[in-house]
């Protein structure tokens, strides 16, 4: 006796798939730009160049000439990725092509489980976007032509707690003195402990130096251990998790861990995510884990800059002429820019 076994017509069960709150919140603001030769320029001002002065009757006053404004330089970068199908495997799959025609074969009922055609273009474009987010939040390393990203414009923090390697970013060097306005800031080895940890008291003034550069942040994203250790502070030292600048403007928030990425926690009426993709990043051996990481992000002064017409544009090169194979293809080409590096913060705990 021979038995098959069954198989339910249904659409594949993802069991890769996270969240993805950081690429979400710079597709929800991208910019796209027109093309440009090599780099995405932002303009600053990095002075006032002051001329201010005291006088009284008929005291000779000077004037002067005045340049501010300096330049910010990113370097566009081109991702791909793509799939190729020969004619036999389509054919297996009930698929007819004839020189790009396509006939869907009549007993394709029985043989296509799932669409194979279908199928392909939805894991490119989903592979697509794990990849790419990965690549937005890391410092550009990890591939000569990868994209500079968030650990390098948002700088990392050190395990030690008291230092920064400050980097050149945008083409100025935030190491310079006199350059300190070209730094992100940063709350390092924050302690949770009730006894002796200002864990709350430590981001009220990250906030603070956020709103100082630049108005008030309007995301924030966590590792899932900074979201724990920060909940079940407030809870053990407060009794509540909405105390203090954790209240949320208009509506109480309860212990509880809210849904999907929302952790039912807030700072300043800012909703707290949980990036679950910072557990798949592993940090440079000086950097504290990511999963311990809280960044305090502002729209206004941090953007995702696709070039005009190249955003997640989906592919089909021709045929090479000496093989029945056929491809297809997404492509991305744009940078991640920031023109006010002070008016973000990274806060991690210890």
């Amino acid at each position: 006796m021979t038995s098959l076994d069954y198989f339910l017509r249904n659409d594949p069960i993802d069991q890769v798939a996270v969240e993805r709150p950081y690429l979400q919140w710079l597709m929800e603001g991208k910019k796209s730009y027109p093309g440009a030769k090599q780099y995405v320029v932002e303009q600053i001002r990095d002075n006032y160049g002051s001329n201010f002065q005291w006088f009284n009757g008929s005291k000779t006053v000077t004037y002067n000439k005045r340049k501010t404004v300096k330049q910010v330089s990113f370097p566009w970068s081109s991702a791909h990725d793509g799939f190729a199908l020969d004619e036999d495997r389509l054919a297996q799959n009930g698929i007819n092509i004839i020189e790009g025609k396509t006939k869907t074969a009549t007993s394709a009922e029985v043989i296509q489980l799932t669409d194979l055609l279908r199928e392909q273009n939805e894991v490119l474009r989903l592979g697509f976007e794990e990849k790419f987010s990965l690549n937005l939040q890391q410092d550009g390393t990890q591939d000569a032509d990868a994209i500079v990203g968030l650990d390098l414009l948002i700088q990392s923090i050190q395990t030690d707690g008291t230092t920064i390697t400050w980097a050149t970013v945008g083409g100025i060097n935030s190491a310079t003195a006199g350059n300190e306005y070209w730094r992100n800031n940063s709350a390092s080895a924050l302690d949770a402990t009730v006894a002796t940890g200002t864990l709350d008291l430590n981001l009220e003034k990250s906030w603070r130096a956020c709103v100082r550069n630049g108005g008030s942040p309007d995301h924030i994203e966590a590792g899932g251990d900074f979201v724990d250790a920060l909940r079940s502070y407030m809870l053990n030292k407060y009794g509540r998790v909405d105390y203090g600048p954790m209240q949320e403007r208009k509506t109480e928030v309860g212990s509880g861990s809210g849904k999907n990425v929302d952790t039912g926690l807030y700072f300043h009426g800012v909703p707290i995510k949980w990036n679950p993709e910072f557990d798949n990043l592993s940090p440079r051996a000086s950097e504290t884990a990511w999963s311990k990481r809280c960044y305090f992000l502002n729209s206004k002064h941090f953007k995702q800059r696709p070039l005009t017409g190249h955003d997640m544009i989906t592919r089909k090169p021709p045929r090479a002429y000496d093989k029945y194979e056929y491809y297809f293809g997404l492509t991305w080409r744009g940078s991640l820019t920031t023109n006010r590096r002070n008016a973000h913060a990274v806060n991690a705990i210890a």
